[in-house]
């Protein structure tokens, strides 16, 4: 989905990949390097004032790129009267200031605020070599401050990995915060949080169209748990599969041309390939076991998912088109939601361990298995970002459960719901 919130005009587009690889401060993943940031606030250029645009600003880029685990930020009070001064461009900023205090990359803005309308202006700038990075000139209106600061964080990582970052996404989740489980959305900081349903019954499952333009779920509005689609822009809403039993963790395939869902239609559950409009077009999975919790591959030809066809819960990884299954996972009890990463080469899931649950996850091969969390509570039901950089879950660490969000090797963990409420089952959306 396009940002039509704001008009983004470019104004210094990113170096290519090949000039960035002769920079001193090239970096691919968090842990290889730590970049030392000076992140100045925004200037006024004209018009008044504004702490609230400052402010924001300031703290969803504080937020993203602290997330990102790239860089090491140099603290404020230390900065000279460079940080005071507007300059845009490289001739007009002083690198032996920034270089005095340790800095190699430097972040440098300035707004304009003409009653609503809101212009700001951005830089990244490379101290080591003297030369800005990239930048933006994003045009709105005032509310729309926050989703500037995130486009300019995956600007920024851009710039530094040759990859956009997940920041201008958003994440769906259930949370009972109006009393009864419902849909919700929200920024990936967790602010700006919107319900989309008003079903006052339970909502579970969500899940993004690939293009992040519909949302399917499953709801008990109507007595039984049924598969719903409902795009976000229009709230426009269809009941989408409603078979007898189970309509249960619908996704939608990447072309956006079918849906992998369970159904018990006939007693067991099983794997089902329902077309758009929810007619049935092929059956994936058929065993004894109980076979749930269907993810894509990003290429669309495989499925992972959860079976006890072989005793305790496993995840299994079938061929769409042969039907033939192969179990990925071999330790644990009770293995349960995997989530194929956007890059194809690792699945998470979460497994029961010493009476609690932990996110895990695994080369697709099955090699390579990694513990992500570690406790206190129940940490389920990963979901990757769009770039596979980070994993959103769910964990009642705290109390009751909440939304985390944590770097892909399982650091950086933060909340982003409050535990006042009960919040689960999140998915992670497209850029947006």
């Amino acid at each position: 989905m396009s940002l039509r919130w704001f008009l983004v005009l470019l104004v210094c587009c990113a170096l290519p990949w090949s000039a960035m690889a002769a920079t001193e401060i090239e970096i691919s993943a968090p842990g290889e390097q730590s970049i030392p940031l000076a992140l100045t606030e925004l200037l006024p250029e004209q018009g008044p004032q504004s702490g609230k645009v400052t402010g924001e600003f300031y703290e969803v880029l504080v937020a993203d790129l602290d997330l990102s685990g790239l860089f090491r930020f140099i603290s404020p009070e230390a900065f000279l009267d460079d940080a005071k001064r507007i300059s845009l461009y490289s001739t007009q900023v002083n690198f032996s200031q920034w270089r005095l205090l340790g800095a190699e990359t430097l972040i440098k803005g300035t707004y304009s605020l003409s009653g609503e309308k809101l212009v700001v202006e951005a830089r990244l700038f490379d101290v080591v070599n003297r030369r800005m990075l990239t930048g933006r000139r994003y045009v709105g209106v005032l509310k729309d401050v926050r989703r500037m600061a995130h486009a300019f964080a995956d600007l920024v990582l851009k710039a530094l990995t040759g990859e956009e970052g997940p920041f201008s996404s958003r994440i769906a989740y259930i949370s009972d915060q109006s009393g009864h489980k419902e849909l919700w959305l929200m920024d990936v900081d967790g602010k700006e949080k919107i319900r989309l349903t008003d079903h006052r019954s339970i909502v579970l499952n969500p899940d993004f169209s690939p293009r992040g333009r519909e949302i399917l779920f499953t709801s008990y509005r109507a007595n039984n748990p049924d598969l719903y689609r409902k795009e976000i822009s229009s709230g426009k809403e269809a009941k989408l599969s409603y078979k007898p039993g189970l309509n249960v963790a619908g996704r939608m395939a990447p072309n956006e041309r079918e849906i992998a869902l369970t159904l018990s239609k006939d007693g067991n559950p099983e794997i089902y390939l329902v077309d758009t409009s929810g007619r049935i077009r092929k059956r994936i999975t058929d065993s004894w076991g109980i076979d749930s919790d269907p993810s894509w591959s990003p290429d669309g030809s495989r499925l992972a998912f959860i079976s006890n066809r072989q005793g305790n819960p496993h995840v299994f990884i079938a061929d769409i088109f042969s039907g033939k299954a192969q179990r990925l996972t071999t330790r644990g009890k009770y293995n349960a939601t995997p989530a194929w990463s956007p890059k194809g080469d690792r699945i998470a899931f979460s497994r029961q361990e010493g009476g609690h649950f932990d996110i895990y996850s695994i080369k697709t091969d099955g090699t390579d298995e990694r513990r992500l969390t570690f406790g206190p509570g129940n940490s389920e039901h990963p979901r990757w970002s769009p770039d596979g950089r980070f994993i959103v879950y769910s964990s009642d660490q705290a109390g009751k459960r909440a939304i985390y969000v944590m770097r892909a090797d399982g650091t950086g963990s933060r909340s982003l719901t409050s535990a006042e409420n009960d919040s689960r089952h999140p998915a992670w959306s497209p850029r947006w």
